[in-house]
């Protein structure tokens, strides 16, 4: 290979690896100190820390305005302008992207699904269709599990091979659906109605999450 041409695809390379999470299996030292190792919830990845400047986004980025601004989104890293560069960054709350990054991590708080990779929390927004950046309730962190709660909790197993961005998407669809039909929340003490109606509230809910799930190619036990 001509010394020019190896010149540039050194150069593509360094660029490339600049604009990725990257799984754990690839060693720090092989990124040099513009990474750092996240293992919050056994996330596991390694990610470009924030300040860390590229001078071209990465293909497949996808452009998200807001607030009159313009932030670039691309494996679950953000950036923004900064000069004739790209700046990785913080995402800013209320942010909406379409997809969750890969490698996503699910994470269970008071009974709620938050979606974390690279120190961002995120949560299905129906009424927009994506996931919008959010934080967690003040103190909450702590109590944070990755094991869904126990109780109400179904098991829905998917019949026609939905993606697991698929699968979290329509049971937090079935939850809120069901919810909303029958008053009854499971995330709240006693559902959230009276110890009278809690029992029979709870029937309700499981049947209409159970018939939302079926309808969208469940096997649900």
């Amino acid at each position: 290979m001509k010394t020019g041409m190896k010149i540039a695809v050194l150069a593509l390379v360094a660029t490339s690896v600049g604009t990725l999470a990257l799984p754990a299996a690839h060693a720090a030292e092989s990124y040099g100190r513009g990474y750092v190792y996240d293992n919050r919830f056994n996330h596991n990845r390694y990610y470009p820390r924030h300040g860390f400047s590229i001078s071209v986004l990465p293909p497949g980025y996808v452009s998200v305005p807001w607030r009159g601004s313009s932030y670039y989104y691309y494996g679950g890293v953000w950036y923004r302008p900064y000069g004739p560069r790209f700046q990785v960054i913080e995402p800013p709350r209320g942010i909406l992207v379409p997809q969750l990054p890969p490698g996503y991590t699910t994470v269970w708080i008071g009974g709620t699904p938050y979606y974390y990779a690279g120190g961002a929390y995120y949560l299905w927004e129906p009424n927009q269709g994506g996931y919008i950046v959010t934080t967690v309730p003040h103190g909450a962190e702590a109590a944070a599990t990755t094991s869904a709660p126990a109780g109400d909790e179904m098991f829905a197993y998917p019949k026609n091979g939905q993606s697991e961005a698929q699968q979290s998407k329509d049971r937090y669809e079935c939850y809120d659906w069901a919810r909303g039909q029958t008053g009854y929340d499971p995330t709240q003490p006693a559902g959230g109605v009276s110890p009278a109606q809690a029992e029979s509230k709870r029937s309700d809910y499981q049947r209409a999450q159970k018939a939302c799930l079926d309808a969208r190619g469940y096997s649900v036990r």
